[in-house]
């Protein structure tokens, strides 16, 4: 698969996985119960942690080579490690919605202008 192809299959599939974290959020604050931590909490952070680490080494391959103006190293490191710990957040009510929310749009804002900036390269 060639490198573009890559970084956007993996930003789609990350987008998937944060749009599950937030019903899963949703739920858990609702209902009040935390995740099962071997049965839920651990299979899914590992699964997110896999391809944000992909896509973590893809992306940042991509921006040194193609140096778009609106995206920087450090935010392509700062949405995989917020994309690490909501998989985890996302299934204890006590977590703070505030912070997670805000974590959870920063995660989705960087992946989207990484399918932006990528696709416009294609062109």
């Amino acid at each position: 698969m060639e490198q573009k192809d890559k970084i956007i299959t993996l930003s789609r599939k990350l987008l998937k996985y944060s749009a599950a974290a937030a019903e899963r959020f949703q739920t858990a604050k609702q209902e009040g119960v935390r995740g099962d931590f071997h049965m839920e909490v651990k299979p899914f952070a590992d699964e997110v942690k896999e391809a944000a680490e992909l896509w973590r080494e893809a992306a940042i391959k991509w921006l040194t080579d193609n140096r778009p103006r609106n995206l920087h190293v450090n935010q392509i490191e700062t949405a995989a490690d917020y994309l690490e710990v909501i998989s985890v957040q996302a299934f204890f009510p006590e977590t703070s919605k505030k912070r997670f929310l805000d974590q959870l749009q920063s995660v989705e804002f960087i992946l989207n202008s990484m399918i932006l900036a990528v696709d416009q390269k294609r062109e």
